[in-house]
């Protein structure tokens, strides 16, 4: 493998220092046009090209921001990424955008790359609910902003949708159709988000004055489309089956629709579905599918705004804060039939 021609290989071929050859790249009006024009020869010559990452280390100003999200197959995440893309593009900085497959080890270990590359910052969707890894990469200095949680117990900023809300917009919308059992389909249950959604679908079935067994939990380990099936499975063998099932995301919907489907059951007749994010995906489903709408793009373009805002030359000024965007219920056909 060939050796990479470092500034040493330059300065040593053009018989000048290494601080010369660091003046002709960085400040060229500083050297004399003859010394310029040797050490240009050797840069081309030997084809030399300088260290962003080592000058930017140097500076500690990174041009890099990171973006640690819990599923990249979930387009939801894609649209955060979106939105937090174009921010940093705005700002002339690039995103590097890692997926941590909802492993508190696997966030461990890139929040660890993320210190060794001394990005500019970086936007996170936590797995790990201890909040161990956090505290260990609060040591590095280096800032970052949750994004799709409620930085409870911390300082740092958020951007987060009322998760709450969420939950009870979509079993108020479900019990105003007539259901009295309803299906939980909520996937892993440490994460935060999954409690508080289950948290507003228990504060609608209050409100309607039903106990919170009317809410039947059916746990998954993912939260995919997969997971969704496997949940679909469980639920046709249930002896109660419950008249409609919300889902914490709309991955899990679809996968429940698809079993649903090939079991032959009537979505919304038998069975009414809703789902969370309104992806794409929702509507163009074979039965257009009811959602509580996220606005992810939205998220992310103001959690790298407040990561600028906190990383630029007036960071002195910055202020830490706690965004809480609103959800909106997205009525489609999965949820129409009345009871």
């Amino acid at each position: 493998m060939a050796q990479m021609v470092g500034i040493k290989d330059v300065a040593r071929q053009a018989g000048v220092s290494v601080g010369t050859v660091s003046n002709v790249i960085n400040r060229p009006d500083m050297v004399s046009e003859e010394t310029r024009f040797r050490v240009q020869a050797v840069i081309e010559r030997l084809g030399y090209v300088r260290s962003e990452s080592a000058r930017q280390l140097r500076a500690g100003q990174s041009r890099i921001m990171a973006l640690l999200v819990l599923d990249m197959g979930n387009p939801f995440f894609v649209d955060v990424a979106r939105g937090a893309e174009r921010a940093a593009r705005a700002a002339g900085l690039g995103v590097m955008v890692c997926n941590s497959g909802q492993s508190a080890a696997e966030e461990a270990e890139y929040l660890s790359l993320f210190a060794e590359q001394r990005v500019r910052g970086v936007l996170l969707t936590p797995a790990d609910a201890s909040g161990r890894n956090l505290d260990s990469f609060r040591r590095h200095r280096i800032p970052f902003v949750l994004v799709d949680r409620v930085a409870a117990g911390s300082a740092e900023c958020s951007v987060s949708v009322d998760d709450v809300v969420g939950g009870t917009l979509a079993v108020r919308h479900l019990v105003a159709a007539g259901h009295r059992s309803i299906g939980y389909v909520s996937g892993p249950g440490h994460l935060q988000q999954i409690k508080d959604r289950r948290l507003g679908a228990l504060a609608a079935l209050a409100e309607a004055g039903l106990p919170p067994e009317a809410l039947q939990d059916l746990p998954t380990e993912g939260l995919d489309v997969a997971a969704g099936r496997d949940a679909g499975a469980r639920l046709l063998g249930l002896t109660r089956r419950p008249t409609a099932v919300f889902c914490a995301n709309d991955l899990l919907a679809l996968g429940v629709l698809q079993a649903l489907y090939a079991a032959g059951v009537s979505v919304p007749g038998e069975l009414a579905i809703v789902g969370y994010d309104d992806i794409e995906f929702a509507a163009a489903a074979a039965v257009p599918l009811t959602s509580v709408r996220q606005p992810a793009l939205t998220m992310g373009t103001l959690a790298a705004e407040l990561l600028l805002e906190e990383t630029d030359d007036d960071a002195e000024k910055h202020r830490h804060q706690r965004v809480v965007l609103q959800p909106e219920l997205v009525v489609r056909s999965s949820s129409l039939a009345p009871r």
